[in-house]
């Protein structure tokens, strides 16, 4: 088991930048492909970006492609989203999520979450 915490959000600009960062506990954290999402107030929870376990591969939906970044350091057992030109439409809470499915966007295929951070964008 993993458990995660995330930190980093506030309120940003239209246009600004933001960094969360979740930690992760136990000795286990490279063997998880790890993953953020986001949940707006009356929306579904958002794939916003996922990581393989080492950390090469990425992916990205298309609504955040570009100015987002995930990264992880496995050694420090935390994974970051760098999130650049940020827009009103990506105010939610953001949530960090561990699997053992590579790199996938689907929510529920994501058996450990945090308990969320809330990005707050204004115009």
């Amino acid at each position: 088991q993993v458990a995660l915490v995330e930190s980093g959000g506030g309120l940003v600009q239209a246009g600004g930048s933001l960094r969360l960062s979740c930690a992760a506990s136990g000795r286990t954290f490279s063997r998880y492909a790890m993953g953020w999402f986001r949940q707006a107030p009356g929306k579904e929870r958002e794939f916003v970006a996922a990581i393989s376990r080492s950390g090469a591969s990425t992916y990205y939906p298309d609504s955040v492609k570009g100015r987002f970044t995930i990264s992880r350091d496995n050694a420090k057992n935390t994974v970051n989203l760098q999130m650049n030109s940020l827009k009103p439409e990506d105010t939610a809470v953001y949530y960090c999520a561990a699997t053992a499915v590579p790199l996938t966007q689907t929510p529920h295929e994501y058996p450990y979450w945090g308990q969320g951070t809330q990005v707050t964008v204004s115009s």
